[in-house]
C-alpha cells in the first residue's frame, strides 16, 4: 500500500512538472517571437549607407539624427513659422502647400543668395519655403536680413537655417570638392528626409518670373522621373563635357546642375544602377563609392557626379529647355539658346562671377537691379525702366545685343506685380 502511494504521487509530481515544463518553453517560444519581430522591425527603421553611417528616420526636416552626421549641429537649427501668403487663391489645389527652395551659402555669398530669395520673393504668388545652408558665421547675417524684410512680404515665406553637414568619414573631402560646400546639395535628399520635392538652386540664380512657373514641371514628371536639369550647352561645338570630359555625362553635352528640381521621395527610394557594382544601390549609398573612383577625374564636383550618376540612370532625369538655367554661354559667343529667343529668359544664372564684374554687362545689370529695388516700390518705375536703361550700356557685348531676351519675361512678372499691388496698369 505504501509502495502504491509513493508510485502515486512520484507520477503526480512527474506529471505536474512536465505540464510546467511545456508552459515555460510556450512563454519562452512567444517571448523569443516577439523580440525577433521587434529587432527586425528595429532594423527596418534603419540601415546603414555604403560608408558605414547609421542613417534613422526621424519626424521634422532639420536633417538626420544619426551618429555618422553632425548631429549637435542641426539640434541647434533655427526655424521661423509664418501665417498664410496673401494672394493665395483659397480653393485652388495644391496652393495650400509651399514650395520648397533649397540653397547652400559659404565664404562671402551671403549677399549674393540674399538677392536670389529676393527675386524668389517679389514675383512668386504662393508660399515659399526657404531651406538654407550656411557656415555658421552667416547665419546671423541671414536672420537679421529675412527678419528685417517688410512684414507683407514676410508673410509670403517660412525658412529654416541648417549647419553645413557631410558624413564625418571624408567630410573635408566633400567639403573642398569644387567651390566650397557646394557638394552639399547631393546630401539633401538625406538631410531633408521628410521633404517630398525642392528645388535646388545655386546661390547665381536670380528668378525672372514666378518660382510656381517651373515648380510645375513636377507634374510633368513621368513615374520614373526623379530631377529635373536644363542641358550644359545648346551647342555641341563649345559643349565641354563632349569636348573634355574624363569621366560618364549625361547624354550629349551634360546637364548643368545650377537649378535642380528634385522629386525626393523618388531620389530615397530609388536603387540607382551605377558602373562600380553589378548591384544597384541608394543614393545614401552610391554618393561615397561614386567620390572615390571619380574624384581624380572630375573638373565641376557634385554637378560632374550628378551627370555621371544620370549618364547610367536617364529614365530618371527629365530635361528642361534653356531659358529655364539661361548662362554667359547662351550668348557669349553668340546667342544659342532658341528657347529664349522665342519666350524670353525665365531664371538667369550668373555663373563664372559676371554679377560682380565687368565681363557681362548684361547680368550685372540685372542683379543691380533686383539688389537695389526697395520692397514694395513702383516696379516699373524702380525696377525695369532703370534695368532697360542700363541694359542699353550693355549693347556692345554679345549678352547685351540680345537684353531684350532678359526682358521680355520679367516685363510681365512686372505687370503681374504690379496689379497685384494696385489693380491694373498699362504695359508701356
Amino acid at each position: 500500500m505504501r509502495r502504491r502511494f509513493r508510485l502515486l504521487l512520484f507520477c503526480t509530481l512527474l506529471a505536474f512538472f512536465s505540464v510546467l515544463y511545456v508552459f515555460s518553453q510556450l512563454a519562452s517560444s512567444l517571448e523569443t517571437d516577439g523580440g525577433f519581430s521587434e529587432q527586425r522591425a528595429s532594423r527596418a527603421s534603419s540601415r546603414s549607407d555604403y560608408s558605414g553611417h547609421k542613417v534613422k528616420k526621424v519626424s521634422g526636416n532639420e536633417g538626420p539624427a544619426d551618429q555618422g552626421w553632425d548631429e549637435s549641429k542641426h539640434s541647434a537649427a533655427r526655424q521661423r513659422q509664418q501665417g498664410s501668403a496673401p494672394g493665395e487663391e483659397a480653393g485652388t489645389a495644391g496652393v495650400s502647400e509651399p514650395m520648397h527652395l533649397a540653397v547652400v551659402a559659404c565664404g562671402s555669398r551671403l549677399e549674393e543668395t540674399l538677392i536670389m530669395l529676393k527675386s524668389a520673393l517679389l514675383f512668386s504668388r504662393r508660399k515659399l519655403r526657404f531651406h538654407i545652408f550656411a557656415e555658421d558665421e552667416l547665419h546671423s547675417g541671414f536672420t537679421e536680413a529675412l527678419n528685417s524684410w517688410p512684414a507683407v512680404y514676410q508673410a509670403k515665406f517660412n525658412y529654416s537655417m541648417y549647419p553645413i553637414t557631410f558624413p564625418h568619414e571624408n567630410a573635408k573631402e566633400w567639403k573642398k570638392l569644387f567651390k566650397p560646400c557646394a557638394s552639399q546639395r547631393l546630401f539633401l535628399p538625406l538631410l531633408l528626409k521628410d521633404v517630398d520635392s525642392l528645388l535646388y538652386v545655386d546661390t547665381d540664380i536670380l528668378f525672372l518670373q514666378p518660382v510656381e512657373e517651373i515648380w510645375s514641371f513636377l507634374s510633368h514628371f513621368n513615374s520614373s522621373q526623379m530631377a529635373g536639369m536644363a542641358p550644359e550647352h545648346e551647342e555641341p561645338r563649345i559643349g565641354w563635357y563632349n569636348r573634355f570630359a574624363r569621366h560618364p555625362y549625361y547624354g550629349e553635352t551634360g546637364v548643368n546642375s545650377g537649378v535642380m528640381l528634385m522629386n525626393m521621395t523618388r531620389i530615397r527610394a530609388k536603387h540607382f544602377k551605377n558602373d562600380m557594382t553589378s548591384v544597384a544601390l541608394l543614393w545614401g549609398e552610391l554618393l561615397m563609392p561614386l567620390l572615390q573612383k571619380y574624384k581624380l577625374n572630375i573638373t565641376w564636383g557634385d554637378q560632374d557626379l550628378l551627370n555621371i550618376i544620370f549618364h547610367h540612370n536617364p529614365e530618371g532625369l527629365f530635361v528642361f529647355p534653356c531659358q529655364w538655367n539661361y548662362r554667359p554661354d547662351h550668348c557669349i559667343y553668340g546667342s544659342n539658346c532658341a528657347a529664349a529667343e522665342q519666350h524670353g529668359v525665365f531664371v538667369l544664372h550668373g555663373n563664372r562671377g559676371v554679377y560682380h564684374n565687368d565681363k557681362q554687362p548684361a547680368f550685372r545689370a540685372i542683379y543691380e537691379a533686383i539688389q537695389q529695388y526697395p520692397f514694395g516700390a513702383d516696379p516699373f518705375g524702380a525696377l525695369l525702366l532703370p534695368l532697360e536703361d542700363k541694359l542699353r550700356d550693355a549693347s556692345h557685348t554679345y549678352c547685351g545685343r540680345v537684353a531684350h531676351l532678359f526682358t521680355k519675361r520679367l516685363r510681365q512678372s512686372v505687370i503681374d506685380l504690379q496689379q497685384r499691388a494696385n489693380g491694373p496698369r498699362r504695359s508701356s
